[in-house]
């Protein structure tokens, strides 16, 4: 097989529930190997993910497809504000007719933060998930996710972070606020998708770092004790919230294993 085939990604635009969706595809050296679906955090898009897709599919061998949801990157600009159920409605509407769109019927799906909640959810109630593969997932929200978030939008009203994520974002201020006030509601704490999980059947690999400040090692803990299908647990010293960039070298070689054992 040529080495090379993932090199250089695909743009796409497809239309999913009436929106736009910026969308980049790696061919993979093995066209037979599952597709692995690539999930942003609550801030992510396609350039955020930086390198990593590239690194992922050329470790894994595997076709892969990364894009930016409503609201985010090049997408559609986000024109009203999100529900509380907002990660619902991605995981039971926009990537069902995304997948279709793209012909992919049963794909490895790689969910940051928010794209974790998304892929539990997706799993949960749809069963065609070959397998997770799970960063900083959320199933329940803690006090310490709720800090940080609101740390983010002092951030954001006080620092540079609007210009840091103009690179990222077509309307950097409505991609924040959609995800930042949501989270701040007070209904929101109400908000849990631990019911999902007893209907996952599919392998998980779920990893963590400890000194993520968004969450604790309390939402893996739940995944492993209520998941059906057989989870693998990866706890990240030296880590933060996002541990394909604090930790890439684990984080690969650990999804690298995960997926040859499929």
């Amino acid at each position: 097989m040529d080495k090379k085939r993932s090199v250089t990604p695909k743009p796409e635009s497809v239309t999913v529930c009436g929106h736009r969706l910026e969308v980049e595809r790696y061919a993979g050296r093995d066209a037979a190997a599952p597709t692995v679906v690539l999930l942003h955090e609550g801030l992510g898009s396609v350039s955020m993910w930086r390198d990593f897709p590239k690194r992922l599919c050329d470790a894994t061998g595997c076709p892969l497809v990364v894009f930016s949801r409503y609201g985010y990157g090049k997408s559609d600009v986000l024109q009203a504000p999100f529900g509380v159920r907002y990660m619902h409605d991605e995981a039971l509407e926009a990537l069902p007719e995304l997948l279709e769109r793209l012909e992919i019927e049963s794909p490895v799906l790689f969910g940051h933060s928010d794209g974790g909640s998304i892929a539990i959810v997706h799993a949960g109630a749809f069963g065609r998930a070959r397998a997770l593969i799970l960063e900083a997932p959320h199933v329940f929200v803690e006090d310490i996710c709720v800090k940080s978030i609101a740390e983010a939008k002092e951030a954001f009203a006080t620092t540079d972070l609007p210009a840091r994520l103009a690179r990222h974002h077509a309307n950097p201020e409505k991609s924040f606020l959609g995800w930042n006030d949501v989270w701040l509601l007070p209904e929101f704490r109400a908000w849990n998708i631990e019911e999902y999980l007893p209907r996952i059947e599919c392998p998980v690999l779920a990893i963590q770092g400890r000194d993520d400040t968004y969450g604790t090692m309390a939402q893996l803990d739940a995944i492993e004790r209520q998941v059906k299908g057989a989870v693998e647990l990866l706890k990240l010293d030296r880590c933060g919230h996002s541990p394909h960039r604090d930790q890439p070298a684990a984080v690969l070689e650990a999804v690298r294993e995960f997926v040859a054992a499929l």
